[in-house]
C-alpha cells in the first residue's frame, strides 16, 4: 500500500517547512506548495534523503484562481491524501484604509477564499474514504481585535471559527476525519521580518519555536482537540479574551496598536 500523502500550503519556510520537516518524519509523502520552487526544492530534497520519502514542489500563488485551482484540482483527485495543512499566510501593517487595497484582498483571498476551496476538496476526498486530518494555521490574533491589524484579525477568526464548524460537520456525518485550528502567538519564522516587525520591541518570553508550536499541533490533533493554542502563556491570555467584554476587547486592540505605531514611528504612545 502506499504511503499517505500530506500537503501543505506555504512550504518554503516556518511553521509550514516545520509541519514537512515533522510529518516526514512520520514517514508522510510531501506535496509542498508554495510560490519559491528554490526553497521547496532545497527542503524536499532534505528530507527524501534523511527519511526516505517522496516530496514534490508545486508552485502556486493562492492568492490568483488558475493557481488556487491547479492546487484544488490536485487535493481532489489524489488517492493518498491523508493530510492538509492550510498554512500559506501573510500579514500587513497601517490602517485598515492606508494600506494597499491589494494587500487587504489578497489577504482574504488567502486566508478566506483559498482555505476554504482547498479545504473543500481535501475533505471531499478524505472523508469518502473515511481517513485523513486537516490543519488550519489561525493565529492568537482570532480571538482579538487590533488598530492596524483589522483584516489579519478578521480572516483569522474566520479560519478558528470554520474549523469549529467543519468538526462539527464531519461529528454529524460520523466522519473519523479529524480537524484543528492551530493558534499560535509569536513564533520565530520569516512572517514577522516580511512586515519589517522589530522581534525586539516584543519579550523574549513570548517568543516560540516553529518546532515547538508543530509539535504541539500534532499532539494535540493525536488526542483530538479542535483548537490547539501552544504555549501556556497564550493559552492563559486566550481564556482571559474569550471572558472579556466585546468594549474591554476593543480598549486592548486600540492600545496594542498605538504602541505598534509608536515603535513603527518613533513616537510616543498615548495612556
Amino acid at each position: 500500500m502506499p504511503p499517505p500523502l500530506a500537503a501543505i500550503t506555504g512550504a518554503s519556510s516556518g511553521i509550514g517547512a516545520e509541519f514537512a520537516r515533522q510529518l516526514a518524519a512520520r514517514k508522510y509523502d510531501l506535496l509542498l506548495i508554495a510560490r519559491r520552487l528554490d526553497r521547496l526544492q532545497q527542503l524536499g530534497n532534505e528530507l527524501s534523503q534523511r527519511h526516505g520519502i517522496r516530496c514534490e514542489a508545486l508552485v502556486a500563488d493562492l492568492a490568483v484562481n488558475e493557481s488556487l485551482a491547479r492546487v484544488e484540482k490536485r487535493l481532489r483527485t489524489e488517492p493518498n491524501l491523508e493530510f492538509l495543512v492550510n498554512n500559506a499566510g501573510f500579514g500587513a501593517k497601517g490602517l485598515f484604509w492606508e494600506a494597499t487595497l491589494e494587500s487587504q484582498d489578497a489577504m482574504h483571498r488567502v486566508h478566506v477564499m483559498a482555505v476554504m476551496r482547498l479545504s473543500h476538496a481535501a475533505l471531499a476526498n478524505m472523508v469518502a474514504r473515511d481517513t485523513g486530518a486537516l490543519v488550519n494555521v489561525s493565529s492568537v490574533a482570532s480571538f482579538m481585535v487590533s488598530a492596524g491589524g483589522v483584516s489579519y484579525c478578521a480572516t483569522k477568526t474566520w479560519m478558528t471559527n470554520f474549523t469549529e464548524g467543519l468538526a462539527i460537520d464531519l461529528q454529524s456525518a460520523s466522519s473519523r476525519v479529524r480537524v484543528q485550528a492551530l493558534c499560535p502567538g509569536f513564533t520565530f519564522t520569516e512572517f514577522h521580518d516580511v512586515m519589517g516587525m522589530d522581534r525586539n520591541t516584543v519579550p523574549r518570553s513570548m517568543w516560540m519555536s516553529a518546532e515547538e508550536v508543530v509539535a504541539t499541533s500534532l499532539r494535540g490533533l493525536d488526542s483530538g482537540k479542535i483548537i490547539v493554542v501552544p504555549g501556556w502563556r497564550y493559552k492563559l491570555i486566550c481564556a482571559m479574551l474569550k471572558l472579556l467584554p466585546a468594549s474591554a476587547k476593543r480598549v486592548i486592540g486600540l492600545r496594542a496598536g498605538e504602541r505598534r505605531n509608536a515603535i513603527n514611528t518613533g513616537r510616543k504612545a498615548s495612556g
